[in-house]
């Protein structure tokens, strides 16, 4: 009699520790997503608000984060479950040909701009790490690592380590953030505030708020997802629900992650008087709290961090702007196909967007954390023409059917535009005046 009932819990828990483990099988874009999406713009963004203005431009990263989840969900469910099997590209470059033209120019530019600051990122962690002053060494080092690492057998296991160390440093994080006990108030006050506070130290709010903005919502990163989607072999409507659910986690993971990395910000460098202006500034956090183990491990973490990004962009930008040249050059896609590799010019993309990017480590050039910042505030100047176009490919009738945009998506498409406009007007007059 005594027995059954634990059989009977015993029989129920395996198959829900089944289920469990086939739903951590099935999510794999989602965690891709994170990994090119946290990069040095989500690090450098989040410590220096936190640590220049506190909570003030809190509500920046939540609108930000709100409009990354619905713009890529609206590009994957657009790939997913259009009628004619078009991909995002196809889809933009069918309201009319410029869209070619703006995203592979784009693509281009943002690729090199943002490989930029990650090279440079990296090869100062990697001299820091090492205790030599050859930053634009290590940044030469790790590009040759990336090119002859990055689709070869031995990668996967690099990526692995690198991950690891990634999950490890957000641990970190987290375990300060909570250890610092952060102000909960504050935190609400600044998440509904919309307002942009004072400037305080070398880089304004409103420069750093168009970041937040660009490196959130308006990164370019976000059409990786519906390359990696197509890699996982989902193809159609029937891959709906699993990728919302799977975006979803990866956005979740993103909140806690920046939300980690502001807190630290707020509440342990800014009542120390720490500007953040290198990252040495941000590794002050780890290394008053947990010594030289907590210095090592956020300069791993970061390295990692940044090989990680630059490997996963050197991957996915060429496929992006192959994808934009067949586009703009249909005759390319008839003679080489669908797989983007198969193009000679893929290759040299891959070249140009992993080596062109270290003319900015040269002595001389703008530090790490004003390059971070200043590409990611440039992301935005692309935004509205992607709103845009996303807005009106999404409530194609003939295309989608039913999986049209609702009413919340349309009106966030809009804002989205609206508010990304206003931003790069902004900008302009900021750098101008």
């Amino acid at each position: 009699m005594t027995t059954r009932p634990h059989q009977a819990t015993g029989t129920a828990s395996a198959p829900a520790r089944q289920r469990f483990g086939q739903l951590l099988r099935t999510l794999g874009p989602g965690i891709v997503a994170v990994l090119a999406w946290l990069g040095a713009g989500d690090l450098i963004t989040s410590s220096v608000s936190g640590s220049n203005y506190g909570y003030g431009l809190m509500w920046v990263l939540a609108v930000s984060l709100l409009l990354r989840f619905l713009i890529v969900n609206i590009i994957a469910r657009f790939q997913l479950c259009n009628n004619q099997g078009m991909t995002i590209l196809e889809g933009y470059a069918q309201l009319h040909p410029l869209f070619g033209w703006f995203m592979f120019i784009y693509a281009l530019l943002m690729g090199h701009l943002m490989n930029a600051y990650m090279l440079k990122g990296a090869g100062e962690a990697l001299a820091t790490l090492l205790h030599i002053n050859q930053p634009l060494l290590c940044a030469c080092a790790v590009a040759v690592a990336v090119w002859l690492l990055v689709g070869r057998n031995v990668y996967p296991v690099i990526e692995g380590a690198m991950k690891l160390l990634l999950a490890a440093m957000t641990l970190a994080f987290l375990i300060l953030a909570i250890m610092s006990t952060p102000d909960m108030g504050g935190l609400l006050a600044g998440t509904v505030g919309f307002s942009i506070p004072a400037d305080t130290g070398v880089h304004g709010a409103l420069l750093v708020a168009v970041s937040i903005i660009g490196a959130v919502a308006g990164s370019i990163a976000n059409f990786v997802h519906p390359y990696v989607m197509k890699e996982k072999g989902w193809t159609g409507p029937e891959h709906k629900r699993i990728q919302r659910n799977d975006l979803l986690f990866a956005v979740l993971v993103g909140i806690v992650i920046n939300l980690a990395i502001w807190v630290v910000g707020a509440e342990i460098l800014r009542p120390n008087g720490i500007e953040v202006n290198s990252i040495d500034d941000i590794a002050a956090a780890l290394e008053m709290y947990f010594g030289t183990f907590g210095w090592l491990l956020f300069y791993l973490g970061v390295f990692a961090t940044l090989f990680a990004s630059v490997s996963g962009k050197t991957t996915a930008f060429p496929m992006l702007i192959t994808d934009a040249l067949h586009r703009i050059r249909p005759g390319r896609r008839e003679r080489y196909g669908r797989v983007f590799r198969d193009d000679p010019m893929h290759k040299w993309f891959m070249l140009f967007i992993l080596f062109t990017p270290l003319i900015w480590s040269l002595p001389g050039t703008p530090n790490f954390v004003t390059l971070t910042i200043g590409v990611n505030a440039l992301n935005i100047v692309g935004l509205p023409v992607i709103a845009l176009g996303l807005l009106i490919m999404s409530n194609q009738k003939g295309l989608l059917g039913r999986y049209r945009n609702n009413w919340f998506e349309n009106l966030a498409l809009g804002f989205a535009t609206l508010l990304t406009l206003w931003s790069a007007v902004q900008l302009a007059r900021s750098l101008l005046g």
